[in-house]
């Protein structure tokens, strides 16, 4: 769903410009981020709780949050703004606004740790399904970026996508090394962070579905 315009959108998005990867491209991150710690990658971070909490928890670790909407990821990066302004620095988290295509136009092959898919548009009509974020090809491309070992994590509200996701794992060959749908009756990590629609949706007592994939 589009997001109505942020007033002073444009003086705002300046103001954190230092949090923003402006023109991102596989070269950039040698420039940003120890290359030596492991990187992670949200695509899709919405005002950003998720990630945020990630960066704060494991500041040995690089991570890299992905947005299309400007005034959706204006709110994630106010909110590190605001975290800075009371001394506190995440200089471990990046920022950039773009709609993925090919995940090798903007990082290295077989350099990513992890990737996070957190409550990705359902598009359910059955003419989009090569839009949504787990559909096999796009998963396929996640895996040229994330090197041996590492992970696709994938958490959704929405049922019929969650059946459509383990449809697609089932084409490709990755391990599905973690899987259920009622991740917060479970004792699973993945729990224990959690993004904005995600705190509602259990506040609400809704399932919320998971699955973690091994490359």
């Amino acid at each position: 769903m589009r997001q109505r315009k942020a007033k002073d959108l444009e003086q705002r998005l300046e103001e954190c410009a230092e949090f923003m990867i402006k023109n991102p491209c596989p070269e950039i991150w040698a420039e940003c981020f120890d290359e030596k710690a492991d990187t992670f990658v949200e695509i899709g971070c919405g005002k950003g709780n998720f990630i945020i909490k990630k960066a704060m928890d494991n500041p040995d670790c690089n991570f890299v949050a992905i947005e299309g909407q400007e005034t959706v990821i204006l709110r994630a990066m106010e909110k590190v703004l605001a975290l800075k302004e009371e001394g506190v620095s995440l200089d471990n988290l990046k920022f950039m606004c773009t709609f993925v295509e090919d995940m090798r136009d903007l990082f290295p092959v077989k350099s990513l740790a992890g990737i996070y898919l957190n409550f990705s548009d359902p598009w359910p009509k059955a003419r989009h399904a090569k839009r949504r974020l787990t559909y096999h090809k796009r998963l396929e491309n996640y895996g040229t970026v994330i090197r041996d070992g590492g992970f696709i994590e994938f958490k959704t509200d929405n049922d019929n996508l969650y059946d459509f996701t383990l449809e697609e794992i089932d084409k490709i060959n990755y391990a599905i090394l973690e899987q259920t749908d009622n991740l917060h009756d479970s004792s699973y990590d993945s729990r224990l962070t959690m993004t904005e629609y995600e705190q509602k949706f259990c506040e609400q007592g809704k399932n919320i579905n998971y699955v973690k994939i091994v490359l």
